[in-house]
């Protein structure tokens, strides 16, 4: 029905002017594609700004649909975090964008949105961007040991040239082959290795130089 909860005429273009009339510092840049907004701002106010978003009856974005986590080379800034954010009452989508440099951080925003909470874990744990003030910032998906963060793009993307895998899985070598080194310092898993190794009470450290000590 027109004019019901979900088919509010405002369009989100009045929510960014209104975003950018309240933190004119903050917001650094709005681009407009094929109907859709993105606004850039800054990290250190984030967790301000997306409470205001949350709260204000005009914008009312009560949810994030997603949390995703870039990884730049050669740029003036190393990490992109994307926010995908969504209104239910108004039927309204908008992006936003922090950029981080090199050794950055960013704030969690799961004190806004608690769902937001899994998805930064999954940012941190295949792109290597740290979320402070998170509750519970762990991997989720790779292993508790390991050290490196698959989807950057130093990462090889056909693998390692790798010799016959020791007992468990675990292939000599104290770094990554391939990978720079500052990065990367653990030693490479094989994929049927990993289930071997899990299965086992007793890990050897002398025999699985992959293992962590503490």
């Amino acid at each position: 029905m027109a004019g019901g909860p979900y088919f509010d005429p405002s369009p989100p273009s009045a929510v960014v002017e209104k975003l950018k009339a309240r933190f004119p510092d903050a917001v650094l840049e709005t681009t407009e594609f094929r109907g859709e907004l993105t606004v850039l701002v800054q990290g250190e106010t984030l967790v301000e700004l997306c409470r205001f978003l949350r709260d204000d009856p005009d914008c009312a974005f009560d949810m994030p649909t997603a949390v995703v986590g870039l990884h730049y080379l050669e740029r003036d800034y190393e990490h992109e975090v994307v926010y995908q954010i969504y209104s239910l009452p108004k039927n309204h989508r908008l992006r936003l964008k922090v950029r981080l440099r090199a050794g950055e951080t960013v704030p969690s925003v799961t004190a806004v949105w608690p769902g937001a909470n899994w998805p930064e874990r999954e940012a941190y744990d295949l792109v290597g961007i740290r979320f402070r003030g998170h509750p519970d910032l762990r991997r989720i998906l790779m292993p508790n040991d390991w050290t490196t963060y698959p989807l950057r793009k130093d990462y090889p993307l056909s693998g390692f040239d790798l010799p016959e895998p020791h007992w468990g899985g675990q292939v000599p070598y104290d770094t990554d082959p391939g990978v720079e080194d500052q990065y990367y310092q653990q030693t490479l898993r094989t994929a049927g290795g990993r289930e071997l190794n899990e299965s086992r009470s007793n890990v050897n450290p002398n025999q699985e130089p992959g293992t962590n000590k503490q």
